[in-house]
């Protein structure tokens, strides 16, 4: 009842940039946080951005500078521009929010199908 769709990944050289596109929808009463993690190979899924309900952005220290994170609260979306991209970005990028739903007072955890990003050299 409630869906996250993502977009934006693709095949990029190094120092280009990608935007990804992330938005929520259905059965939705509030959104909380709404991040991007990825997951590189052989590797754990890793926090990248999020913006909290406050609208504050939070980024991991390696796209500090280089990544930025927005949000629509109007839509419930989020996108994540990725600036000067690096091979070491080359991972699937999954879209994570944080809702309630009407008459619940839960917090869930929402992740995307996830959306490829590949840096070549």
């Amino acid at each position: 009842q409630v869906q996250l769709v993502e977009s934006g990944g693709g095949v990029v050289q190094a120092g280009g940039s990608l935007r990804l596109s992330c938005t929520a929808s259905g059965r939705i009463r509030s959104v909380a946080t709404m991040g991007w993690y990825r997951q590189a190979p052989g590797k754990q899924r890793e926090l990248v951005a999020q913006v909290l309900d406050t609208g504050k952005p939070e980024y991991a220290a390696a796209v500090k500078g280089r990544f930025t994170i927005t949000r629509d609260f109007a839509k419930n979306a989020a996108y994540l521009h990725l600036n000067n991209l690096e091979p070491a970005d080359t991972a699937v990028y999954y879209c994570n929010v944080d809702l309630t739903i009407p008459y619940d007072s839960t917090l869930y955890h929402y992740w995307g199908q996830g959306t490829l990003v590949t840096v070549s050299s």
